[in-house]
């Protein structure tokens, strides 16, 4: 079921204890434009499936990625993308938005999404694995 664009981006701004939405709005687009390019197949199209239309767009017209980006490379990437971010607030902007995208998501496409990325996403989506 397709989450609606009013909860998606209230659940990411409450996660990230943003003051506005959109900041919200804007942690949102950028994240989902890079986990867009590195992703593939039916994992990409159920996500988008249950993401708001607009936030599926940008999912599904990724930025371009060479390489699957490590997760520190993909915070690095996100604090380029965001006016005045550093590495820490871009940690925090990607784990906001990635535990809301696994709640979304559920246990079982959360797990077929981490095994299309490199070690490590599974604390950015809030969902640590065993070791």
């Amino acid at each position: 079921m397709r989450m609606h664009w009013d909860e998606f981006i209230a659940a990411v701004q409450e996660r990230g204890q943003y003051p506005g939405r959109e900041e919200a709005e804007r942690s949102s687009r950028v994240v989902l434009a890079l986990l867009g390019a590195h992703l593939v197949g039916d994992v990409r199209a159920e996500l988008a499936a249950r993401l708001p239309e607009t936030m599926a767009l940008v999912l599904l017209n990724p930025l371009q990625a060479h390489e699957p980006l490590a997760p520190e490379r993909f915070i690095r990437a996100t604090a380029a993308w965001i006016e005045g971010a550093t590495d820490k607030t871009a940690t925090w902007d990607v784990s906001a938005v990635l535990s809301v995208v696994a709640d979304l998501a559920g246990d079982d496409l959360t797990n077929r999404l981490l095994l299309q990325l490199p070690p490590g996403y599974d604390l950015l989506f809030g969902r640590p694995q065993a070791a």
